[in-house]
């Protein structure tokens, strides 16, 4: 199990053996036994390997057992071997820039974890925890799934920008449908709903304004600087620019408050309990209640 987790996490049998100190023949060999003995394939082998459902699933269980076995070793274990205790964490982007860093830092200079940090928008990390890819994730989704418990953290507040040449050019004083049909936006990628959010509470109507898709949180603010376009960023991102005059926000009543939630697997483990505390703590000293 050790040999399949540890393709799974490195994406190829040669970086497993590598990370185990084996050949990519042996871990070969481990995996075509777990199967055999299972009666399933677990590992789709392509560029980067992934799991098969039955690989999920397996994967699912395997983690938090890993977080465990880190656990019962600790004692034992040199306090320099960190790789065991390499903690598996979904996040979105923008909490990644802004309030997620310093929970990390923390957690390390306190008990020395080390981190495998997935991104992805905060309406699809849950899945990368259903499917056994990682401990624990922050989400927009408030209902916990099977397994697993959640804990609400708090909003993280958005505001559409745009710089003052942009706003004069594009809008001259009117919001509306006319308007931000014909107006650039800035896009973080094809999963990023906050632009069509704003425009919802704007308009009902059907828009197809020209994208930038622009994979980046503190390019976003740039972008919107620069006149690329405009776009929703998190008010602890847009201080500094607001205050240089470099953007502007199109309607500073009309704010996106987005709640995010940390949730994680359902186990009695010291490691998620401190990882849950800092979150949890890191969440607070930035996020909106």
């Amino acid at each position: 199990m050790a040999a399949f987790a540890a393709v799974l996490e490195e994406g190829s049998f040669e970086a497993a053996a590598q990370r185990l100190s084996v050949t990519a023949s042996a871990i070969s060999q481990r995996i075509k036994s777990l199967e055999d003995r299972l009666g399933q394939v677990l590992v789709v082998r392509q560029t980067p390997c992934r799991p098969t459902a039955a690989g999920e699933r397996l994967l699912l269980r395997v983690r938090p057992m890993k977080i465990l076995e880190a656990e019962a070793l600790a004692e034992f274990v040199p306090a320099e071997d960190m790789a065991l205790r390499s903690i598996a964490i979904a996040v979105n982007d923008d909490s990644l820039q802004t309030w997620f860093l310093g929970g990390l830092a923390e957690l390390h200079r306190r008990h020395g974890y080390v981190f495998d940090v997935r991104v992805d928008d905060q309406d699809h990390t849950l899945e990368l925890l259903r499917n056994g890819t990682v401990l624990g994730a922050v989400t927009s989704q408030a209902r916990a799934i099977q397994g697993c418990n959640v804990q609400s953290l708090g909003a993280m507040r958005y505001h559409a920008i745009a710089s003052p040449e942009f706003v004069n050019r594009h809008f001259s004083g009117k919001l509306d449908a006319e308007t931000l049909a014909a107006a650039p936006l800035v896009v973080f990628n094809r999963k990023d709903d906050l632009q069509w959010q704003f425009i919802r509470r704007i308009t009902r109507a059907r828009l197809s304004p020209p994208v930038h898709y622009l994979p980046t949180s503190t390019g976003f603010v740039e972008a919107a600087a620069l006149g690329l376009g405009w776009c929703m960023a998190p008010d602890s991102l847009i201080g500094p620019a607001v205050k240089a005059g470099r953007v502007v926000m199109l309607e500073p009543a009309r704010r996106l408050d987005v709640p995010l939630y940390w949730q994680y697997v359902a186990v009695r483990s010291d490691t998620l309990k401190h990882v849950s505390d800092i979150v949890r703590k890191a969440a607070a000293a930035s996020l909106h209640l």
